[in-house]
């Protein structure tokens, strides 16, 4: 591994996937590991925000896990709680991610992107990026953005050189 790489947990929230049909977990293992990164744990909680909750918190207190990626439940239907569950988590809201997001997304989906709760943050200096449960939709958000946000050398800026910063206060 290179000084760049970061420890990143997965979480999939779904009520129906298992570890042998998670398309979407399987990519964003294979894309973080591709991109230099290892994975600090990866797990499938159903969509119940005390279950999302306690797992996210458990990684956000491992000082060894720096960001954690999340997908499925971003949606509107009466289970999918996912923002529920993490944004009283976040101690800062990345804005920016839901709405990069949904703009990246117009090009490949069009106005269905309005249906898209993703959200981003930041919880004990631990970056959380929560993505919708396509795998589409997660090689989209690791393509378009968080491979570049997650990466030290990518210019002008990006959020893996701040995590030491995050961690200071």
């Amino acid at each position: 591994m290179s000084a760049q790489s970061l420890s990143i947990a997965v979480l999939t929230v779904s009520d129906t996937r298992t570890p042998e049909n998670d398309t979407s977990g399987d990519l964003l293992c294979a894309s973080l590991a591709d991109a230099g990164h290892r994975l600090a744990e990866r797990a499938i909680e159903t969509d119940d925000i005390y279950r999302i909750r306690a797992r996210v918190s458990a990684w956000i207190a491992d000082p060894d896990v720096e960001a954690v990626l999340t997908t499925g439940g971003t949606g509107f239907t009466g289970r999918d709680r996912t923002p529920e569950a993490l944004e009283p988590l976040f101690d800062k809201t990345i804005d920016g991610f839901g709405e990069l997001f949904r703009q990246v997304s117009l090009e490949e989906i069009g106005s269905s992107t309005i249906q898209s709760r993703a959200v981003g943050g930041i919880a004990n200096g631990t970056l959380i990026f929560a993505l919708p449960g396509s795998t589409n939709a997660c090689r989209t958000g690791w393509e378009k953005i968080l491979r570049n946000q997650l990466d030290i050398d990518f210019r002008p800026c990006n959020f893996a050189e701040l995590i030491p910063r995050f961690r200071e206060a």
